[in-house]
């Protein structure tokens, strides 16, 4: 089939996160040449204006898409905590200010859910794909809890606090392919990689994207 199974097919990720590349890479195999911002030299920050992260993650697509014209993909994760009315949300990675310090995240969250018992939690990743001209997003969520204090030294962002459903560890108490088998990052990740794989099926548009234009 005349599909995306040629190994080392071409993708452009519109990050310059070191992070987000490499669980990128663990997630997606050999496969596919993932490049990044780094790879192309365009050294930007691509902005986050908006207030959803389907739509950050389509303004990092679109921005690189039309600088390059290639196939390319952005992405963007949210912590939304339940007792926080679902904050810090979009603005997960800005939470303490514009300096986007994780630890002065964590500690803003831990502060903010001193005293309260629903420690209910879910991660969100929004993946916008733009596939021969064409936009798709891709969703993966992940339930868990807030711990009481920072545990781990694996992984990055809100990972030292966040406990995944059915487990006792924080991601960052976990090597990397434990956390890749329960991560939001991989469930959104899987999406893309199967719309990508089965591209050419009669039915494919139909049924896998959650959005197209």
């Amino acid at each position: 089939m005349d599909g995306f199974h040629t190994k080392n097919k071409s993708l452009i990720f519109a990050t310059n996160n070191a992070n987000k590349l490499c669980e990128a890479l663990s997630i997606m195999g050999d496969r596919y040449t993932i490049k990044n911002l780094h790879d192309l030299k365009i050294l930007v920050d691509i902005p986050e204006p908006h207030a959803t992260l389907a739509l950050n993650a389509q303004e990092k697509s679109s921005f690189i898409f039309n600088l390059t014209k290639q196939d390319c993909f952005g992405e963007d994760t949210g912590l939304e905590i339940e007792a926080l009315n679902n904050a810090p949300g979009v603005k997960s990675a800005r939470y303490a200010g514009e300096q986007k310090d994780p630890i002065a995240n964590i500690h803003k969250v831990l502060n903010e859910l001193q005293g309260i018992k629903n420690r209910k939690a879910q991660f969100k990743t929004v993946i916008s794909l733009i596939y021969k001209g064409q936009h798709h997003l891709f969703m993966g969520i992940q339930n868990g809890l807030i711990a009481d204090v920072p545990r781990g030294s694996q992984g990055f962002g809100y990972d030292c606090i966040f406990i995944p459903e059915h487990s006792t560890q924080t991601y960052a108490e976990m090597d990397a392919t434990t956390k890749n088998k329960q991560s939001h990052r991989k469930k959104a990740f899987t999406e893309m990689i199967f719309f990508l794989d089965n591209y050419h099926s009669s039915d494919i548009h139909q049924n896998l994207d959650l959005h197209s234009t």
